[in-house]
C-alpha cells in the first residue's frame, strides 16, 4: 500500500458521486450521499482490506462525514468543470434534436442520462436515452432537468 496522497486538514474535490453501500446509517442503500464537485477536508486517512487507502471526509455544506476512495478525491485547487447533470437523472430536450436532418427527438421529449462526458473538447456531453432504445450523445446546453419548471426549460 502506497503513501496518503492527501493528509489530514486537505481540501479535497470529488470526482465521483457517492452513493450508500449499506454502512451509512439512515439513509437507504444506493441513495446518493454526495454528488461529484462538492469539495471536503480530510479528517482522518485509514486502510480497507489492507489495500485501499479511505479518506474520512467531511463535506460541510453538505454536513456529512463520508469513506472516498483515494482515487475519488483531487486536490480542491485542481482545475474542475462541474456538470449539471449526473448518471441516471431525468432529463427534457430543449430544442428538437436532428441527425442529417431527421429529427430523432421532439423537443420537450423526455430521456434519461446514461453517461456524462466530461473531456471532450466542445465541452460536457452526455449519452441520453430517449426510448426505444435510442441514445444519443447530446450537448449540456440542450437538455434540462425533467422536473425543472416548464420556463426554465423553455429558457425564459
Amino acid at each position: 500500500m502506497s503513501l496518503p496522497q492527501f493528509d489530514y486538514g486537505a481540501e479535497v474535490r470529488l470526482i465521483r458521486n457517492v452513493r450508500n453501500d449499506g454502512t451509512y446509517p439512515g439513509l437507504e442503500t444506493g441513495a446518493l450521499l454526495i454528488r461529484r464537485g462538492a469539495l471536503g477536508c480530510v479528517y482522518d486517512v485509514g486502510s480497507y482490506l489492507q489495500d485501499q487507502l479511505i479518506y474520512r471526509v467531511h463535506f460541510i455544506a453538505e454536513g456529512r462525514v463520508v469513506g472516498c476512495r483515494e482515487e475519488e478525491l483531487i486536490p480542491a485547487a485542481a482545475p474542475w468543470i462541474a456538470n449539471l447533470f449526473e448518471f441516471r437523472d431525468n432529463v427534457v430536450a430543449t430544442c428538437s434534436l436532428a441527425v442529417r436532418g431527421s429529427v430523432l427527438v421532439a423537443k420537450g421529449q423526455a430521456g434519461s442520462i446514461e453517461k456524462v462526458l466530461r473531456d471532450l473538447p466542445q465541452g460536457i456531453e452526455y449519452h441520453v436515452h430517449f426510448g426505444n432504445g435510442r441514445v444519443l450523445q447530446v450537448p449540456e446546453a440542450s437538455l434540462a432537468l425533467a422536473s425543472a419548471p416548464a420556463e426554465v426549460r423553455d429558457g425564459q
